[in-house]
């Protein structure tokens, strides 16, 4: 299995430097649509609910001070099955273009983000994952045409 610097690296050869905010929602996206088209994870990290929206610790960790985000330097796309990269290839035809605080926004009106944060306030610090069955659940309702 790939992990989540895999990912990233792939995301970044394809979309060029992004902020980091936007490099964690396409992870994030990449994650959830994998759950519901491929039916597992494409990579093992948990997804913890920030205020900003879902972010992967160890990303996080490895771009931590970096705005924007041009190479992850353990990751490597080649590390990625050809349906893996499919995945990451619909998920960024949809929301490669959007703006990183559009992505924010839209991750803090969905369920799987919002549930991992129930009790808390919007601003204020927290670390629960996101549980894949939350994610699977919401995103498969909303029935994609296809990849």
């Amino acid at each position: 299995m790939a992990n989540v610097f895999d990912v990233a690296a792939y995301i970044l050869e394809k979309q060029g430097a992004i902020t980091a905010m936007k490099l964690q929602k396409l992870v994030y996206y990449s994650q959830a649509w994998s759950l519901v088209w491929d039916e597992k994870p494409i990579f093992p990290e948990d997804i913890e609910a920030w205020a900003n929206g879902p972010v992967v610790r160890g990303l996080f960790n490895a771009h931590r001070g970096q705005y924007t985000v041009s190479t992850i330097d353990n990751g490597s796309s080649d590390n990625l099955s050809q349906i893996e990269k499919e995945t990451v290839d619909a998920v960024l035809k949809y929301y490669g273009d959007k703006p990183s605080q559009w992505l924010s926004d839209l991750t803090h009106m969905e369920d799987p983000w919002k549930n991992a944060r129930a009790g808390m306030s919007d601003n204020s610090r927290g670390s629960k994952a996101i549980q894949h069955s939350d994610i699977a659940d919401y995103y498969s309702s909303l029935l994609p045409d296809s990849k």
